[in-house]
Formats: C-alpha cells, structure tokens, sequence
C-alpha cells in the first residue's frame, strides 16, 4: 500500500521538518491583564515556529526554523530564547539595525491569557519587521532543499499575512521545497488584524488560494476555511450536535476544488468560556478516508494560545513516523489538549504523555 503522503528517505536529508516563518516575542503578563500589569514573562511565539519546535522537542524529529531579526538585543533576546527549542538556527536572517527601527525590527505579541468570561486577547506590534521583508535569495535555498535535504517543509497563512513580499517569499519557499520533492503542509491560521492591513478579505483569498493549490496537506480551523478559501461554513448546530456530515463535505470541497491536496485537517473548538472549551478534529486523506480525534467535551483550558499549532504538529508526526492518519489525528487533538494547560504557545508535553492521553489516560497523579 502506499504511503498517505511521499516522503524522501530520512537517510537522504539532514531535516525532517522545516518552518518558514516569524518568530515573536510573547509577553505574557500571567494572571494580569496587559492594561493593568506591572511586569510580563517572556516567551518565544509564533504559528509555523511552534510547529517546528514541538517536532523537535515533543516527537524527536530533527528540526529547522527559517525567519529573520533586526539585529539589537531584542533579536538576542529571542535567538537566546528559541536556543532551548533544539531547532537548527543556521537558516536565521540577521538584519543590521539601524538604531531606532524603522528599516526593520522584531515582532512583540503582548497576549493575555483570559479567565471565564473574559476572553483571551492579543495585542501585535509586528509591522515593517524583518522577517516580513525577507526575499528567496537571503537565505540560500540550495543548501536547505538540495545539499542538507528537507523531506517535509511547513509554513502558513500568518507569515504569507504579513506583507505583500512576504506572501511572494512563501511561494517561493513552497515552489522550491515542491521541486525538491519535500512534502509541503500550510496552515492557513487567519488573522484579521494581518489582512486588514494587506487588502482585507479579497487580498486573503487570493494569497491562500494560491498557496493552497502548492500544498500536499493543510491545516485549520472551520473558520479559516471558510474566510480564507471562501468554502462554505457549517452551521453552529452541526458541530454542537457532534454532526460531523457538515465539516465532512467541507473538506470534500476542499479536495474538488485543490486537487493536489492528501491530506486536509480540521481542528474543532467550541468554546463555553475562556476556561472551558470542547476540543477536537477531523481529517481526510486521499488514500484512507475520513478520521476522526477523540471528542473532549469541557477541556479545561489555562491558555489556549498555540492549541492549534500541536495540532498541526501531532498529525505530521503520525504522518512521518508511522504513516497513520488516524493515529496523528490522535496525536494531534492530545498535544493540542496538553499545550492549552501551560502557559506560552509551545507544547511541553512529552510524546509519552502524548501517547498515553491519546490511548485515553487519566489526569491522575504520576508518581
């Protein structure tokens, strides 16, 4: 039988996994709201990042990320902080900093995590940075797809989002990982407050349809396929009632209308309150069908932020390691559970403890 997805031997490349995208520093002022705190802790943040460092740190794939900093102490700052991912940063794109910002800078992400009523909210300052002014040829594409090696490239709808090049960069790196024969995945993870400033919705389905039809798999949430690819949305009623027909035909509209698509993943959420959310997902490939994750109804929830981004990153592990959707949507819904009970974006779960929620383990205390 053949493989869900064509992967080069591992023998052949140095990467198993490669992201392209901005990498931010999250500020996180902890039990406090952002207009009220006095002092905030440090993260490193971002959609494709995330991805790339939980195949590292979570599913023990060798791993890089590609982005770019102005080159002061906040891109030391955050070149310090991602040190802990594990991820090859040979592929990082240092700017030269002009003193005050205005030719290139780096992302801030001031995010406060929500509590009950009050929901989560992100406050960006992300404009003019140096990642969303990076061009193909500032980062030596020969060497990552064709002397290294990659056999899976991963990148999305944020950093396609954040400036006209930027979306030209992204097909760049998605035409060149293609021609390289590198499985290529896409999140489309939209962000009204990128493509408000890009040429709002008309803008964002150009971009996401074009680089939709270069991927193999893609990832996101029912909202993200309905703004981003114009499909059209469920009702509420379907996914409160577990209705899976409706999300269903969704995705099989999605594979009529891209038709190099493999494999398409859908994250469910509905949330009751900051704190209580229903959790889980589905996903199509063109060889075995439609699966589906376990159904967590009332997830607890500390912060929510990066759910999404392990969910992405289960699946592809349950696609390269073991060639088994089912599994990876398994993965995937238990890493998005895990990720949402710390604090920051990255998951810090252990593919054990990942295996073991998935199989249907319990909360009980580990001695």
């Amino acid at each position: 039988m053949a493989p869900i997805v064509q992967l080069k031997p591992a023998s052949e490349c140095v990467y198993d996994v490669v992201s392209l995208g901005e990498v931010m520093l999250r500020l996180d002022p902890g039990d406090h709201r952002i207009r009220t705190t006095h002092s905030f802790e440090v993260w490193d943040s971002g959609a494709e990042y995330n991805v790339a460092r939980a195949m590292h740190k979570t599913f023990g794939q060798r791993a890089a990320i590609v982005t770019a900093f102005a080159d002061n102490e906040v891109g030391r700052l955050l070149e310090n902080t991602m040190g802990s991912s594990g991820l090859d940063l040979s592929f990082v794109h240092w700017v030269p900093f002009d003193g005050i910002g205005k030719a290139a800078r780096n992302g801030l992400n001031f995010a406060e995590r929500g509590f009950g009523v009050r929901g989560s909210v992100g406050c960006v300052d992300r404009a003019y940075t140096a990642i969303s002014q990076l061009r193909p040829d500032d980062v030596d594409l020969d060497e990552l797809f064709g002397r290294r090696g990659t056999r899976w490239f991963h990148t999305g709808g944020i950093m396609a989002g954040l400036s006209e090049q930027a979306a030209a960069t992204t097909e760049a790196f998605m035409r060149a990982a293609q021609a390289s024969g590198a499985v290529v995945s896409y999140d489309l993870n939209y962000r009204p407050s990128l493509w408000k400033a890009q040429g709002g919705l008309t803008r964002c389905q150009e971009v996401n349809r074009r680089l939709a039809a270069l991927a193999d798999v893609i990832f996101g949430n029912e909202e993200d396929y309905s703004v981003c690819l114009g499909l059209p949305l469920p009702q509420d009623e379907s996914f409160a009632n577990l209705d899976m027909g409706a999300y269903e035909a969704m995705v099989t509209e999605a594979t009529h209308q891209f038709a190099n698509l493999q494999v398409v993943a859908v994250s469910l959420r509905q949330v009751k309150s900051a704190t209580i959310n229903d959790w889980g997902g589905l996903a199509w490939s063109a060889r075995d069908g439609f699966v589906y994750a376990t159904w967590r109804a009332g997830l607890e929830v500390f912060d929510r932020l990066g759910g999404g981004d392990s969910f992405a990153s289960g699946i592809m592990y349950g696609l390269i390691a073991e060639d088994d959707l089912a599994a990876g949507i398994e993965y995937g819904a238990a890493n998005g559970a895990f990720a949402m009970t710390t604090p920051g974006d990255t998951t810090t779960a252990t593919l054990a403890e990942i295996r073991k929620l998935a199989a249907g383990g319990s909360a009980r205390v580990q001695r």
